[in-house]
Parts: structure tokens; sequence; C-alpha cells
């Protein structure tokens, strides 16, 4: 876990925060690097758009997507302040995106209150046929407090 993981993971919890004091979505971010370069940043919009598919990393792949003019991103990397769920993995896996950086694990996020499927990224990684590299627990200690924060917070939205 080296700097600049962290500095990508940083850019995907300063985005994740934003949603602390709003009803945008839940507190999650992402980031998404081609090339050491950031391509965008994104969080959860679920409720601001009425749109249960708009988590973090789904947001980030669409914005992606757009600015590069392609929906294949096999030359990026994700980074998400929680490990995505079945639905966000199954996007990184079919936009061909090789490596998943994620800090909080699905559990934290279970254990925050949040309504996860306990289905780990390697888990569904087993049966894909192209695999996708898997880096865990980066920044971790700062994803869990995000989670934190938002179960305390006065009549929290899930």
């Amino acid at each position: 876990m080296g700097t600049v993981d962290n500095r990508f993971m940083g850019l995907a919890l300063k985005e994740a925060r934003k949603n602390l004091g709003s009803v945008q979505g839940g507190p999650f971010g992402a980031c998404i690097v081609r090339k050491g370069k950031v391509v965008c940043v994104a969080r959860s919009t679920v409720w601001k758009s009425r749109d249960a598919t708009c988590h973090a990393e789904v947001n980030a792949i669409r914005a992606a997507s757009r600015k590069l003019l392609r929906w294949l991103l096999d030359d990026c990397v994700v980074y998400s302040t929680t490990e995505p769920c079945p639905m966000c993995f199954s996007a990184i896996h079919w936009a061909g995106i090789k490596k998943i950086v994620f800090g909080a694990s699905v559990r934290d996020a279970k254990m925050a209150g949040f309504n996860e499927l306990l289905i780990s990224n390697r888990e569904m990684n087993y049966s894909a046929k192209k695999k996708i590299s898997i880096v865990s627990g980066v920044m971790a200690k700062e994803c869990k407090a995000l989670l934190k924060e938002w179960a305390e917070k006065k009549n929290p939205v899930y």
C-alpha cells in the first residue's frame, strides 16, 4: 500500500464525505485512474437521482466512459472507499477494469447498517474468466471511520 494508492483513495474519500451533510447518496466514493492520472471521481447519488444503480463505482464508470469516449476501460484502475457490491463488481468486470483498490470491506458496510450482500470481490472474481487484481485495506481506518460517522448521524438513510 503505497502513497500513490493513498493519494487516489484520498480523492475517493474526499468525494464520499460530500454526502455526509446531504441526501445525495450514502458515504461512498470512487476514483478511476488511467496511466497514473485521475480520469474521474464520483460518489453515490442513489437518492438524488432516485436510481438504485447510481453507486459511486457505477457513476465513476459512466463518467470515465464519457470522458474517454469508450466503454472498455481495460487500462484503468478503480479506487473505492468500500468494497464494491455485486452490482458494482459486475460493472467493473464488464468495463474490463483490471484492478480494484478498496478500503472498507463489505462486512464493514453491513456492520454500519447497509443492506449488503456478503459476497466478497474475491469470491466473485473466482468465477470470472478474466481475473481482476484486488487490493484491499487501503486507508481502511479512514474508510471505516466514514461508515461509522454515517451510522452515527441523526436519522441516517440506508
